[in-house]
């Protein structure tokens, strides 16, 4: 499979990675997120890519031969770990890939088996931890340069994570009732004080069930739920048929699973910083 592959890439598919020039490492994430972390950590050193374009899931994503190369030729890998990507294991076999791998949420409290630690700043944090030590482990002469940006990426994360604090104070405890897409946003309303009340999507690439959806329709009625979020990966249909229903006035959009294309969620800040924004103004 693997040399099937290494053919496929010769032939200059767009997914393609170069390798990194001299003294700089190849640093290959799985997701936009995590290659957002990553470049910051790793500028003016490390060349980043992520293995998952803007927009897809990590939960359903299905890897293609070029990816089996791209991890092959990579320096480092960097996952979320906590079973999001259940498809990297079994690619990284399939390729009998020896790059050096590094789990960002080991360590952390992963509660009800969710794996997105990461909408939680201060678990970012962690994360940017971990990523610094993968690259000096993996570059030893880049290590002044990862301590450096990693460090300036903390201060830059609890700033975050003093907005949200402050911007989520401003919504009325009663109005903190959430219903979501898919069960995203587990820590970062751990940590702020809002609640999800439920998710459109139980399993994660399959519809709910006619039980599930009345269920959720009828608690969002008892709640009052002001605001149901979609998420521009998935179809809205579900969404605002939920909304329709249950008679909840507002539906806005979250990034969660990957960044965005414009500048106010191309990267993780400022992601959090407009989905934070987002949230405010639909409970509030």
């Amino acid at each position: 499979m693997l040399a099937a592959a290494l053919a496929l890439a010769g032939c200059g598919g767009p997914t393609a990675t170069a390798p990194a020039s001299p003294g700089h490492l190849d640093v290959l994430t799985t997701t936009t997120l995590l290659a957002s972390l990553a470049s910051d950590v790793g500028h003016n050193r490390a060349v980043v890519t992520s293995l998952m374009p803007v927009g897809a899931s990590p939960e359903t994503y299905e890897p293609s031969p070029s990816d089996i190369v791209r991890a092959h030729d990579a320096g480092l890998i960097v996952e979320n770990g906590a079973g999001l990507e259940a498809w990297l294991g079994p690619m990284l076999r399939s390729g009998a890939t020896k790059t050096p791998l590094v789990d960002c949420s080991a360590g952390l409290q992963i509660v009800d088996a969710n794996p997105h630690l990461w909408l939680d700043p201060q678990n970012a944090r962690h994360y940017v931890a971990q990523i610094r030590d993968a690259m000096i482990a993996a570059d030893p002469g880049g290590a002044p340069t990862y301590r450096a940006n990693a460090a300036a990426l903390d201060a830059r994360l609890d700033a975050l994570n003093a907005r949200i604090v402050k911007a989520i104070a401003t919504i009325p405890a009663a109005n903190r009732n959430m219903i979501v897409f898919h069960n995203a946003w587990l820590y970062y309303n751990r940590r702020y004080g809002l609640r999800t009340l439920g998710a459109i999507e139980e399993v994660p690439g399959s519809e709910p069930s006619a039980g599930h959806m009345a269920q959720l329709i009828d608690a969002a009625r008892a709640a009052h739920v002001r605001a149901i979020f979609a998420e521009p990966e998935y179809n809205a249909n579900l969404v605002n048929a939920v909304a329709r229903s249950a008679d909840i006035p507002r539906v806005a959009m979250l990034y969660d699973d990957s960044v965005g294309t414009s500048p106010q969620t191309r990267d993780y800040i400022s992601m959090l910083d407009t989905d934070t924004a987002t949230i405010v103004a639909a409970l509030k």
